[in-house]
């Protein structure tokens, strides 16, 4: 894969040391050029996106026409009801790969290598996370097509359908963040995947994604309405099929910035405890 060119800099003003709006700058083109550096890793092997895809594509047919027919979703179609649910497994599913591409590179030395590199500690977390925030994207687009192909069909505005995808997209790079914590901590890549999923199940099937929560048990109800999953599964469902919108997207944004501010300095300062 290859570590990228970093080029030794000038100071920025004349006691030799760089000033803020520099470093600034210099954060950002090290976040870019590690952003680059692990999406190319995705065109150099492909395969790595394509399975990725596959297992979302499997859970579309496999509840579109083996699961759906036994469920009963009020007046919404279960394809309508069911795609908004795909989207949310298919970004905390993704989200992992965080964990795995930095205990990868944690395992293999590679870590070690950027700290001997004239450039900014943040870009290696940064740079993994808006890698992985791409990924989503391109996730996502597949999964729609797919939608569209079993029968989803959006019934609110392109601008509202645009909305919900934001909004997924804000999630995705919140949950890279928390699994950036996992990364750090796993000795291994195998170890951090091993870590991730038993987060991530309870997550995604105790929620609304696939069944309306009002079918669980009783004793169910208060985590399946208010965990995350569910609350972001509601409001991606309102945008793109109708329904009340407002209270569920202020509740996702609070979710993600919140996840976001207690996690991501999680992170970094887990990373600056490794590179003492």
């Amino acid at each position: 894969m290859g570590v990228p060119v970093v080029t030794l800099r000038p100071p920025g003003t004349a006691e030799g040391a760089p000033g803020a709006g520099l470093r600034l700058r210099w954060a950002f083109a090290d976040t870019v050029t590690l952003t680059w550096r692990n999406l190319v890793r995705y065109v150099r092997i492909p395969e790595t996106l394509f399975w990725s895809s596959v297992q979302p594509i499997m859970f579309v047919l496999l509840f579109r026409y083996v699961f759906g027919g036994a469920i009963r979703t009020g007046g919404v179609s279960y394809v309508n009801f069911l795609i908004p649910g795909i989207f949310i497994q298919t970004i905390a599913f993704g989200a992992v790969n965080t964990a795995i591409g930095l205990a990868e590179d944690l395992q293999k030395g590679i870590i070690e290598r950027f700290r001997a590199l004239p450039m900014a500690r943040s870009a290696v977390l940064t740079g993994r996370t808006f890698a992985d925030l791409g990924r989503a994207l391109v996730v996502c687009g597949i999964i729609m097509g797919v939608g569209y192909a079993v029968g989803f069909r959006a019934e609110t505005g392109a601008a509202a359908v645009l909305a919900g995808v934001g909004l997924l997209l804000l999630f995705s790079y919140a949950l890279s963040w928390g699994f950036a914590v996992i990364g750090l901590v796993a000795p291994n890549s195998e170890t951090a995947q091993v870590m991730a999923f038993p987060l991530l199940f309870p997550l995604t099937f105790a929620s609304s994604a696939f069944v309306p929560v009002q079918t669980m048990p009783h004793w169910l109800h208060g985590f399946a309405d208010y965990q995350p999953v569910s609350v972001v599964c509601d409001a991606v469902r309102a945008l793109m099929i109708g329904g009340p919108t407002a209270s569920a997207v202020w509740q996702s944004i609070a979710w993600a910035f919140g996840i976001v501010g207690v996690l991501a300095p999680l992170a970094v300062r887990r990373y600056r405890r490794l590179a003492r």
